[in-house]
């Protein structure tokens, strides 16, 4: 059975060597402006990590971790059948992640270790949400590359995936890809099957349907975070979709 491990800890200062069987996420809950980090070495190097930064290692890794302070963190492990039920080889290798995290697995991780008092569904419907977002941010091709050969046009969906929260206007996109905004138009419907505007509607709204099911946003805050200034077109759209407001799809 596939599982995801979380929990958050605290240690005192110090480190050392580390091992990890599993693939794994670390977050920092406080600032160690003295940290100091080897991946597969033992030479470190002075990486200073603030609250919220931290790093994202492969199953096998070792090295060390040292810092001066008292460390409290999040931990989430991903075993080897979860990696396999989205496709993804047991052992499979990835360039580690240490500094920056994404803004949504920050906040899936930092929910998930909290998630433990929960019931079942809810903890687990966490769990699985969080999964997909670890493994979409160390997949080598983004799933949503998958059949699109020009590059002008994943270079496009890829800044759209990252600036979902922005004003993704057809004439910025259009700049983007080095067409015209005709052009654009054209080549984005024929290869992605959706106009342009439809694509970014459904990713959002995709992305909102997470955020409500796995954060504690408030509605109005989710829609903001996926690039809706308007809340009643925000529930609108995402009725369409799923057949229910925000607030009920959030408490089904």
């Amino acid at each position: 059975m596939s599982s995801v491990v979380s929990h958050k800890t605290a240690l005192p200062a110090g480190g050392g060597a580390f091992e990890l069987s599993s693939l794994s996420v670390g977050i920092f809950l406080n600032d160690q402006p003295t940290h100091r980090f080897a991946h597969d070495t033992t030479l470190t190097t002075h990486i200073p990590l603030a609250k919220n930064q931290g790093w994202i290692l492969p199953s096998g890794s070792q090295g060390v971790c040292e810092y001066d302070d008292e460390l409290e963190f999040v931990m989430v492990s991903l075993d080897d059948a979860m990696l396999d039920e989205f496709g993804l080889s047991t052992g499979f290798e990835f360039e580690a992640v240490v500094g920056d995290i994404d803004p949504l697995l920050l906040n899936l991780s930092l929910t998930a270790s909290t998630a433990l008092g929960g019931g079942t569904l809810y903890r687990e419907t966490i769990q699985r949400a969080l999964a997909a977002h670890i493994i979409e941010t160390i997949r080598p091709t983004p799933d949503w590359h998958v059949g699109i050969e020009d590059a002008r046009l994943r270079r496009v969906l890829d800044y759209v995936h990252d600036n979902l929260s922005e004003d993704l206007s057809l004439s910025t996109l259009a700049d983007l890809a080095a067409m015209s905004a005709t052009q654009f138009s054209k080549a984005f419907k024929k290869e992605v099957g959706q106009t342009p505007l439809q694509y970014v509607i459904v990713q959002r709204l995709e992305l909102a349907s997470v955020l409500l099911k796995t954060s504690q946003m408030t509605v109005a805050e989710v829609a903001y975070r996926v690039g809706y200034h308007d809340l009643s077109r925000f529930g609108q759209h995402f009725k369409r979709k799923f057949g229910a407001t925000p607030a009920v799809f959030r408490a089904g």
